[in-house]
């Protein structure tokens, strides 16, 4: 395996607390201390060395086009995945399809009326991801803590049967603190939409042989790209997901970082510089 273009998730794996890519996650005596994290350069190091390499290097988030545009001059990204899967971005943002999956032709988004009546049936449970939930083109964004099996089952009846949601993660719980819990992110997206479909695509678009690609994540919906590429690379606060280990079952491809955020993204990506000897 010669790896030739990592895929990887950027909020809680890329990039640790607060968003910066120079924080790793914070020890019980940054805790003690007020502070978010350690600072480190390790991640910034491997994205060096990943480069220098001339491994191509794509971002995958739920994060909105302009917002991946920005994000990938940053990094030096080739392109991104964006919307959970729902768009693809390449040549600095000015060329891009956007993967519809089973969407109905008679819808452009999914329709408001189905968000507040989706919202109404979960109570203090299920709302907006506010304001990261504006300027999307294709899926929603909530944060809230529900059953998704269920869930579906009620999109179902109500005849959504083509969208579904998706967990994408873990977030702090000041954003519901009367729920109890840290609060997921979900992402109302059609059927035929995900990560893991859209690294297909973009493979396909490239023609790069799936054997010579890793992607790297830290939830359930970054694991759908473990059927689509080489190897898989979680970071290890993925394990913090309370489904994250019964899904693992499913793949013989998966690794499992022993650091969590930017440390195991770090390791993950001289893992893949190592295979170009």
């Amino acid at each position: 395996m010669s790896v030739r273009v990592v895929y990887t998730d950027l909020d809680g794996t890329m990039v640790g607390p607060k968003g910066s890519f120079f924080l790793a996650e914070a020890t019980s005596e940054d805790a003690r201390r007020g502070s978010p994290g350690t600072l480190t350069l390790e991640a910034a190091r491997a994205l060096v060395d990943l480069h220098t390499a001339g491994i191509t290097l794509v971002l995958v988030s739920g994060r909105t086009r302009p917002q991946l545009v920005e994000a990938a001059a940053i990094f030096g990204a080739d392109g991104f995945i964006g919307e959970l899967g729902a768009i693809v971005g390449w040549d600095q943002g000015r060329q891009s399809e956007i993967l519809r999956g089973a969407m109905p032709e008679r819808f452009a988004q999914v329709p408001e009326d189905l968000l507040h009546e989706l919202i109404a049936a979960h109570p203090g449970r299920l709302e907006l991801h506010t304001p990261w939930h504006t300027g999307r083109e294709l899926d929603v964004m909530f944060r809230g803590k529900i059953d998704i099996l269920a869930t579906d089952a009620w999109l179902s009846a109500a005849g959504y049967g083509w969208l579904s949601l998706r967990d994408n993660g873990l977030i702090s719980p000041a954003h519901m603190p009367d729920l109890g819990v840290n609060p997921h992110v979900y992402h109302l997206v059609p059927d035929g939409v995900g990560k893991g479909e859209a690294v297909g695509w973009d493979l396909k678009r490239r023609g790069i042989d799936p054997a010579d690609a890793i992607a790297i994540g830290d939830s359930a919906s970054d694991l759908t790209m473990a059927s689509y590429v080489g190897q898989m690379h979680l970071v290890a606060n993925a394990l913090r997901h309370p489904d994250i280990e019964a899904l693992l079952s499913a793949y013989d491809n998966v690794v499992v970082e022993k650091e969590p955020v930017t440390l195991g993204w770090a390791s993950a990506v001289r893992a893949a510089v190592a295979t170009h000897g």
